[in-house]
């Protein structure tokens, strides 16, 4: 069974479009109004339909049924296709641009992936990818609470290089490079979405729109991460933990990449 259909029903309780996240992906796309854009790996189809109320011709490709079913009933200005990165049922050339959020680390081969990506897209169009790498993961404090989870989640993750590197062979070539830090306000509740707030990782709901936690963590491991992170709280260390694993190279990155 598809990741997405495992955690899909009730998703958008927690995961919804940020505001300023979705913003930025409109601007760094830099695409004419009426252009077409595909959305790879829509999910449930938050951010496509935020770039489709700006005016793009969006098409949301998702391979889990159970997401595209919520996605179809949110906006009907988006066409909605099941299918896999890495064989997408599109012509060469398909789309002016391309977008894809949080999603790599699901492909199942990255380098195909890309490829296709490159083979849907025309000369000049922009490809925008927001990710996180290994080693942002890996310094989020909440590895301190949950090491073999967190081990986990960020050796699934593409390295920056290899992105870039497979981007090369697809014919897309990096432009920009933008990191971003997680903002207290953050509406789209994602991994390390409450890196200021750390009482959200101890509500259930919160959790379960998180692949990582409801994939990659065991029973005992998150039993005991939250009882250590609850008295930590309490206690106060939770803040000298934060200081601990503060990372200057952003929580999670823009790469814009153009076809060639």
């Amino acid at each position: 069974m598809n990741t997405y259909d495992r955690i899909g029903t009730g998703y958008d309780a927690t995961r919804s479009a940020d505001p300023l996240l979705a913003q930025r992906l409109f601007d760094l796309l830099n695409t004419p109004v009426g252009a077409s854009v595909v959305d790879v790996g829509c999910g449930t189809g938050n951010y496509t339909s935020f770039l489709a109320e700006r005016g793009l011709r969006l098409t949301g490709l998702d391979p889990s049924e159970r997401m595209l079913e919520e996605a179809r009933a949110k906006s009907d200005r988006v066409q909605w296709i099941q299918g896999h990165a890495e064989a997408m049922p599109f012509a060469d050339g398909a789309f002016q641009a391309a977008v894809t959020t949080l999603t790599l680390h699901h492909w199942k081969d990255l380098g195909t992936g890309l490829a296709e990506c490159g083979r849907i897209l025309q000369p000049g169009a922009r490809f925008v990818v927001f990710t996180s790498t290994p080693e942002q993961t890996g310094a989020y404090w909440l590895r301190h609470y949950f090491p073999r989870m967190i081990e986990r989640s960020a050796a699934s993750l593409p390295a920056e290089d290899q992105i870039i590197e497979g981007g090369m062979r697809a014919g897309l070539v990096l432009r920009e490079r933008v990191p971003y830090t997680v903002e207290p306000d953050l509406q789209d509740l994602f991994l390390y979405a409450r890196k200021h707030r750390p009482e959200a990782y101890l509500d259930p709901e919160f959790r379960k729109g998180i692949s990582s936690f409801a994939l990659l963590v065991s029973d005992d491991e998150l039993e005991r991460g939250l009882d250590a992170l609850s008295s930590d709280i309490t206690s106060g260390k939770w803040a000298t933990i934060r200081d601990q694993h503060a990372h200057q190279g952003g929580d999670y990155l823009h790469l814009v990449f153009e076809r060639q």
